[in-house]
């Protein structure tokens, strides 16, 4: 079992140089980043990193101000799985693409990757960068974000060194556990249940769940083969362990559950800034350690006044008085009588310049918000009699620190869709299922062009074809008549739509896309538009519009036009790309040899396959 002990070794030292060791970025600097992340998730949960009490055994307030700076990153940085969307690299490729898109669309759907990504930003937000999984099993993709507090990692470089993530598993789940091995799950189980005293009590609280580490990376092929010569060929590796420590300190008892070879490391790490020298990024909580602190040491102090000066308390140096309180020892109406000039006075232990404090603390406040980029605006709190061109000013340059983070997140979207998710779908894709679609306006005109017109030329043919093996008259041959009929039948569909990969039923979607070249592009526009602003652009182009009564625009307006709507936000310039053109014509017949006009034909093999 000698691998065994090996790759246990590994895990153990990382678990310990994670935990106990720091790293040092430069000179005044130094980092650990299990304590950091833990910092974090105290904060978080309004939790002192020093103990609830102080030194003389005093509740403390824990003034939260990070929470609310992480709904705001939160919000800021949003991505909706509508914004993903496939391009084709050639113009062939168009209808295909977009049937692409709907494949992916679809499974955004089933697997629920709207819920994915908006885990995904709430961790961004909170910790700076956020490690995903991808898992691919025969039915599905399970997309995951990984917690912090189950991960071992090299703090300074994530990409090279095995990441190991900690699993907490009752025996049943080990039991159940496709893949592991079932003689050391049961061996391990059995080890664990005989550790009980005389009495038959359990030595361990938490026995029932039993810690497995599963670890991935680059690794030695010896793991796997045991052989020395297999020491410097590295391969990416997977094994799942455990161990028991012995009576004896230092010795365990090792378990190897599962281990193997992996196409791909299933693991990746995303930020929302990427810092150099570490693995983890900075995020909004940890912008604010020292404003926190500083915002929770002002308020303890205020509340330490407040508790002194919410008390009533009288002094005198006549003995008489000693052992009495105010309280329960005097009624209303009671007269004391005390010694000569030693009167019963009130003790002068009134608040002193709380105003100082609050402002102190209000000075921290503000310098955190500074930090995180984070406007009055934002939080909706701007100051009566502020104007509102001033107040758009300082949304727009708080929100341009955020539009390079969305930027970011598209970039590492579009990294889990090549590496993973594309894959998995054209692996799916050996199939004739039919996809129903809702499909916004502009796609709607996409698609619903060419489908009209094909269909209109093949209802024409049809009725030819008949009326020629019938020997009866030819019908009504109206292109534009059988157009219009079919647009109504649509219509009634609303703007959902279903597709089928080919009319012949033996061709797959793997067959219709087979000479795709799948191309990402990400619309990172997110959902923090501002809406009122984009209905008064659109608003202006449409008085513009109708001010021109059908006069054609320029290739120079039309370029400033457009780029005025791209600029705004209020068009993408996928949708104006898709503006069919105008498509009015004389009406046509087709001949009677079953073809088409020769415009309308050459029109229809540009536009469909």
């Amino acid at each position: 079992m000698e691998e065994t002990k090996k790759i246990c070794d590994i895990v153990r030292q990382q678990e310990n140089d994670y935990i106990n060791g720091s790293t040092t970025i430069s000179k005044y600097v130094d980092f650990n980043m299990h304590e950091n992340i833990e910092k974090i998730d105290a904060y978080l949960n309004s939790k002192h990193i020093s103990g609830s009490q102080d030194s003389m055994g005093r509740e403390k307030p824990f003034f939260n101000i990070v929470t609310a700076a992480v709904n705001i990153w939160y919000r800021a940085t949003d991505i909706d799985r509508k914004d993903i969307k496939l391009n084709p690299t050639k113009q062939s490729d168009t209808f295909e693409a977009f049937l692409a898109t709907l494949h992916l669309q679809d499974w955004m759907r089933r697997e629920r990757f709207g819920s994915f990504l908006n885990d995904w930003g709430r961790s961004l937000s909170r910790y700076g960068s956020t490690v995903l999984k991808f898992v691919e099993t025969s039915d599905e993709l399970n997309c995951q974000v990984v917690p912090w507090n189950r991960l071992i990692v090299d703090p300074v470089d994530f990409d090279n060194a095995p990441v190991i993530e900690i699993l907490e598993l009752t025996p049943a789940q080990l039991k159940q556990r496709k893949g592991y091995d079932k003689e050391m799950v049961d061996s391990l189980i059995e080890n664990l249940v005989a550790r009980e005293t005389i009495g038959k009590e359990k030595k361990d609280t938490r026995i029932e769940f039993i810690k497995v580490y599963e670890v991935h990376g680059n690794l030695p092929l010896s793991l796997l083969t045991e052989r020395d010569e297999d020491d410097d060929i590295y391969c990416q590796q997977m094994h799942v362990v455990t161990f028991v420590g012995k009576k004896q300190k230092g010795l365990y008892d090792d378990y190897t559950l599962l281990k193997g070879k992996e196409k791909k490391n299933p693991y990746m790490i995303t930020h929302l800034i990427k810092e150099d020298g570490r693995t983890q990024s900075i995020g909004a909580v940890e912008n604010l350690f020292e404003a926190q602190w500083m915002t929770n040491h002002t308020s303890k102090q205020i509340k330490d006044q407040l508790d002194l000066a919410s008390k009533l308390i009288f002094q005198t140096s006549d003995g008489n008085f000693v052992g009495q309180n105010a309280l329960n020892s005097i009624e209303t109406g009671d007269i004391l009588v005390h010694s000569v000039n030693q009167p019963l006075t009130q003790l002068a232990n009134s608040s002193h310049d709380i105003t100082s404090l609050q402002n102190y603390g209000q000075q921290w406040q503000t310098i955190g918000k500074e930090i995180n980029g984070i406007s009055e605006a934002m939080q909706g709190v701007q100051k009566s009699g502020t104007a509102w061109r001033q107040t758009e000013a300082l949304l727009q340059e708080s929100h341009s620190l955020f539009e390079m983070m969305v930027e970011n997140k598209g970039n590492h979207i579009d990294d889990m869709m090549r590496w993973y998710v594309i894959p998995y779908i054209k692996s799916k894709m050996d199939t004739t299922k039919e996809l129903v679609a809702t499909l916004s306006s502009h796609q709607l005109q996409k698609i619903d062009i060419p489908y009209i017109r094909n269909m209109a030329i093949k209802s024409v043919n049809a009725k030819i074809k008949d009326a020629l093996l019938n020997n009866t008259p030819l019908p009504d041959t109206n292109l534009l008549r059988e157009q219009e009929a079919i647009k109504i039948g649509l219509a009634e569909q609303g703007n959902t739509r279903s597709f089928s990969p080919s009319d012949i039923k033996e061709k797959t979607w793997k067959d219709v896309l087979k000479d795709l070249e799948w191309s990402l592009e990400i619309d990172v526009t997110g959902e923090q538009k501002d809406k009122q602003a984009v209905m008064t652009t659109l608003t202006t182009v449409f008085a513009n519009i109708q001010a021109r009564q059908g006069r054609p625009m320029s290739p120079e307006e039309k370029f400033i036009f457009n780029k005025i709507l791209e600029e705004t936000g209020a068009v993408s310039s996928m949708e104006l790309a898709s503006i069919p053109a105008d498509q009015t014509q004389p009406q046509q017949s087709v001949s009677p040899s079953g073809q088409g006009s020769v415009s309308d034909m050459s029109k229809l093999q540009e536009l469909t396959k």
